[in-house]
């Protein structure tokens, strides 16, 4: 069903960078909401109510009272629930220095308290956490001594049941907390391994509810940030206001090196596809030299435009195309790589659910793969 588009137009008010005229259209825009509850469900979706209650709190007759009691509400339970996973974090933190183990917090609360200044801007899910595999057997050993219960599935020999997982995923029972460590970012890209030998010499730091705790650089977090909203097609809009936020309290982004990196691991159309959108969705202000050859790219125009059109009536859709959408964000030379390096005939975990085999006849998958990538478009790159 196609989103209310009063509902759709003031979230979209809302995330862009603030200008002299912002709170005027913020105001109008609000005024011509007929249906709140499809703004409230649309915010919801998008991870941006706590934005939304900041903009529109104390506006007045506009908004009726019992939204106005709804959205303090979620925001003072989303102020709550961060608050809740900053505790923890820093407790995890600490406790992984206490086994001398080196780890980074990605994304949730301290993404927010870094490029936002406030734990209260955005949701934050679970607490995921960036470690060197060779960490892994004692940073297990530190969550289960916390009491939280491994939800990764493994075989009996301890090995995971998915060759390919790069993140173990624990709950703890006792009040729900979920906390997922991983020893890569993203899957290998021709045979690079994008995690802590990466990351971790050029950390930073952040401060998180009066603790120092270490941080991405902001160079590393707008790649991450641009791998994480391709891989889901940019379906939140979120995502979109987090690019424009980290480039808003990062004066000094270094352009040079985020494209370079973008380059040698394959990500320049990926970097290319978040900045446009931050740029044309939620305003980021972005250097015309670094802007102008994201734009000329015909690709990238027509995968902006297609997330564009479909961000509220159909997010997550991927845009039509003789070429798969993965495949769509790689050059020409990084095509190339991409075929020799075979990643493509790796099972993936969705080869695994179309058909379930036992754990002794996993090798098939290798045969089921390229069956599925013939027939199904849902298993393409």
């Amino acid at each position: 069903m196609p989103a209310d588009r009063a509902s759709s137009e003031l979230l979209c008010a809302i995330v862009r960078r603030p200008d002299d005229a912002a709170a005027q259209r913020v105001d109008r825009l609000a005024e011509n909401v007929r249906d709140w509850d499809s703004l409230l469900n649309l915010a919801r979706e998008h991870r941006v109510l706590p934005m939304l209650f900041s903009q529109l709190a104390d506006m007045g007759p506009a908004v009726p009272r019992a939204v106005e009691e709804q959205l303090r509400a979620e925001y003072h339970r989303n102020i709550f629930h961060n608050m809740s996973n900053a505790a923890e974090l820093i407790a995890l933190l600490k406790a992984f220095d206490r086994h001398a183990i080196p780890v980074i917090p990605l994304k949730g609360v301290v993404l927010g308290a870094s490029i936002y200044g406030t734990l209260n801007a955005r949701p934050a899910g679970d607490l995921d956490l960036l470690i060197h595999h060779r960490d892994l057997a004692r940073a297990m050993a530190v969550l289960l001594e916390r009491g939280c219960k491994l939800k990764t599935p493994l075989r009996a020999d301890g090995t995971p049941v998915y060759p390919n997982t790069y993140e173990y995923s624990f709950e703890r029972p006792m009040d729900g907390m979920v906390i997922e460590i991983r020893w890569r970012l993203t899957e290998p890209r021709f045979g690079s391994n994008l995690g802590m030998d990466w990351v971790w010499p050029l950390r930073r730091t952040a401060m998180l509810a009066g603790a120092e705790v270490p941080n991405l650089s902001p160079e590393i977090t707008l790649l991450m940030l641009c791998m994480h909203g391709s891989k889901h097609t940019w379906s939140r809009l979120i995502w979109i206001c987090d690019i424009a936020q980290l480039l808003a309290s990062s004066p000094g982004l270094d352009w040079n090196e985020v494209n370079q990196t973008a380059k040698r691991f394959g990500l320049w159309r990926t970097l290319a596809l978040g900045v446009v959108m931050g740029h044309r969705v939620a305003g980021a202000a972005v250097p015309p030299a670094i802007l102008r050859p994201f734009e000329s790219d015909a690709t990238v125009r027509r995968l902006a435009r297609h997330i564009q059109e479909t961000l509220f009536d159909a997010p997550g859709s991927l845009p039509q195309g003789r070429m798969p959408y993965a495949f769509q964000l790689l050059g020409f030379r990084d095509r190339v790589r991409w075929f020799l390096s075979l990643d493509f005939l790796r099972p993936k975990e969705s080869d695994r659910s179309a058909l379930q085999l036992p754990p002794s006849l996993d090798a098939l998958y290798y045969l089921v793969r390229p069956v599925r990538m013939l027939w199904d478009k849902s298993a393409r790159p």
